[in-house]
């Protein structure tokens, strides 16, 4: 490759956000006519947009940071789209999963009518995550953090009973609550530094000027992004949300929708645009460590066993948040790392629950056992993703929980490290409940003429156990550098992102 390829590369940008709302309207035109085709034209832009995220980071190996100029305007004046070695990080997360999941829909969304209103929801949301994602714009986040809540809203109501809809109407609630918080402190923003631009607010809060303005602005942020990723006190939404939605929407909720509208969205806004300062460090590790404990605890006494993975997300995702908080490049490489691991465990045992429930036709512990005699890759796959996510060596959870215990001693954070060992023993305990109630033991009577799941919703289990198996790899020095430790730094240097951004204008 040379530089005087880089416009056409740029262009590539778009298509991130293009491509799943062009194939979203295409769904909805033609889904309805034709038997298979919303399965089969959803799968190739899924497909599509995970083999763009991946080139994605050849990309960056080859040209730095690419800024993508829409209409040609330069920022600040324009609205450009940015791909840095973060966005290429979470671009792959988010599309790896939804790739899978849409794989996961072919059979399992048979049970429900207009599989095509499903498809182009989904697409819908997948765009939103998308676009907050790629954007170098604060208002344009706002914008795409809209279409990716809206869309996950009527998707949590999907089945149209009436928890789902009770559920649904508590999310949007607190959703619009989170996003009028999120809108308040861009107003103020603009209102302070005349920009939307991401890396030209950055230039102007780097002057150290309106400390009064960023604190308050910093609240707003935390409320508005913290809702949306479900941190402790604001995480009452997600317990009602994640179960009631079906199975391949609760592996995007819990997988990687909290994760790019609260997670990511936090982190690049209070690393590159405010600055993050030890106040907000601190308070984010404490948040951090309060999901932690309140998550798992609450889980340890679910027998809905959807419902206990959604506590146990609130409980991982204080993992990442702590990991994250402490600001420190191994803290963040820790943090991240996690995000990517609980994305592909906590979508693999959503998943799990999916075919549970469709083998069985009940979530309740109580009324399954022995299902591995009868539905094997479910009931293997299930114990991969249990252990992984309990922290159990040599699967991936293992490494990120490791190196998160490892940031807090190196940070001299020894009360948050013997928290984060001890949860890391309480998640071990609700998952071997989740494993003796629903796998092991005697399959009972009623269960005995049931039989595994389709072909297509095996393979993204499969898919997904075997990343848990060999997730440890990421930390093979070559692969680290170019996926997680360039992600890292990204968020290290915090206000120099700004220079990064003007200097990879062309």
């Amino acid at each position: 490759m040379n530089m005087a390829l880089l416009p056409l590369t740029s262009n590539l940008l778009p298509l991130f956000v293009a491509i799943p709302l062009g194939s979203a309207f295409v769904v909805s035109l033609l889904g309805k006519k034709w038997r298979g085709f919303s399965d089969t034209f959803s799968n190739l832009a899924t497909f599509s947009l995970f083999s763009l995220s991946s080139f994605s980071l050849l990309l960056i190996k080859q040209f730095g940071t690419i800024v993508y100029k829409i209409g040609g305007w330069i920022p600040p004046i324009g609205i450009c789209m940015v791909l840095d070695s973060l966005t290429s990080f979470m671009l792959i997360t988010v599309n790896l999963i939804a790739f899978l999941v849409t794989i996961y829909s072919i059979s399992y969304m048979e049970r429900y009518t207009d599989k095509w209103k499903f498809y182009t929801l989904f697409l819908l949301m997948l765009a939103g995550m998308n676009g907050v994602i790629v954007t170098g714009d604060l208002f344009n986040l706002f914008v795409f953090l809209e279409i990716g809540s809206i869309s996950s809203y009527a998707l949590v109501a999907y089945g149209v009973e009436h928890e789902e809809l009770e559920a649904s109407f508590k999310y949007t609630v607190m959703g619009s609550i989170a996003s009028s918080f999120i809108l308040l402190g861009i107003a103020l923003l603009y209102s302070y530094t005349s920009s939307l631009n991401m890396a030209d607010i950055s230039r102007s809060l780097a002057q150290g000027k309106g400390s009064q303005v960023v604190f308050f602005v910093s609240v707003l942020f935390l409320m508005g992004f913290g809702l949306k990723a479900a941190l402790v006190p604001f995480h009452a939404w997600l317990p009602d949300a994640h179960p009631s939605a079906p199975a391949p929407i609760s592996a995007m909720l819990s997988g990687v929708l909290i994760k790019a509208l609260g997670v990511y969205a936090l982190a690049r806004i209070f690393f590159n645009v405010l600055g993050m300062t030890t106040i907000s460090s601190s308070i984010l590790m404490v948040l951090g460590t309060i999901s932690m404990v309140l998550g798992g605890l609450l889980a340890l006494g679910q027998e809905d066993i959807k419902r206990l993975f959604a506590y146990s997300s609130i409980s991982q995702i204080g993992y990442v948040i702590l990991g994250i908080g402490m600001g420190t490049t191994l803290g963040i490489l820790a943090g991240l790392f996690h995000l990517f691991n609980h994305a592909v465990f906590k979508s693999l045992l959503f998943l799990n629950s999916g075919s549970i429930e469709y083998a069985t036709g009940t979530r309740d512990l109580r009324k399954i056992g022995g299902l591995t005699s009868k539905m094997p890759v479910t009931g293997y796959s299930s114990l991969v993703g249990s252990m992984s996510i309990s922290g159990i060596p040599p699967l991936s959870g293992f490494w990120s929980k490791l190196l998160i215990i490892l940031a807090a001693i190196e940070a001299k954070h020894f009360i948050l490290a013997s928290i984060a060992v001890l949860v890391s023993i309480l998640t071990l305990a609700y998952y071997l409940k989740v494993q003796r109630f629903a796998f092991f033991g005697e399959l009972k009577d009623s269960l005995k003429g049931i039989k595994e799941v389709p072909l297509t919703m095996k393979l993204s289990m499969i898919t997904l156990s075997i990343i848990c198996l060999l997730g440890g790899l990421l930390l093979i020095p070559g692969i680290q550098k170019s996926f997680l430790s360039l992600a890292t730094e990204v968020l290290v240097n915090g206000n120099n992102y700004a220079q990064v951004i003007f200097g990879s204008i062309k």
